[in-house]
C-alpha cells in the first residue's frame, strides 16, 4: 500500500491566497470541504475537474497533481 505525503505545498498557496479555511476555500470554488481536505491531506488525488478549479483559483499547472506520482 502506498503512503501518500501530505501536500504542504497546496496549503501554503491556499494560506497565500487569503484562505486560512480550508471550508471556505472549498466552497469559493465549488468543492465539498471533506473532499478538498482529502486532496490536501494527500488521501486522495483530485480528478480532473477539481485539479482545475483548485490551480485555476491559486494559479498554478494543474499537472503539478500528476507530477506527484512521478517523484
Amino acid at each position: 500500500m502506498e503512503k501518500r505525503r501530505k501536500r504542504t505545498w497546496l496549503i501554503e498557496k491556499r494560506k497565500a491566497a487569503g484562505f486560512e479555511s480550508i471550508r471556505s476555500f472549498a466552497r469559493e470554488i465549488g468543492l465539498s470541504p471533506s473532499y478538498y481536505c482529502e486532496i490536501e491531506t494527500g488521501a486522495k488525488d483530485p480528478g480532473g475537474r477539481a485539479a482545475y478549479k483548485i490551480s485555476k483559483a491559486l494559479n498554478f499547472d494543474m499537472a503539478v497533481f500528476y507530477a506527484e506520482k512521478v517523484r
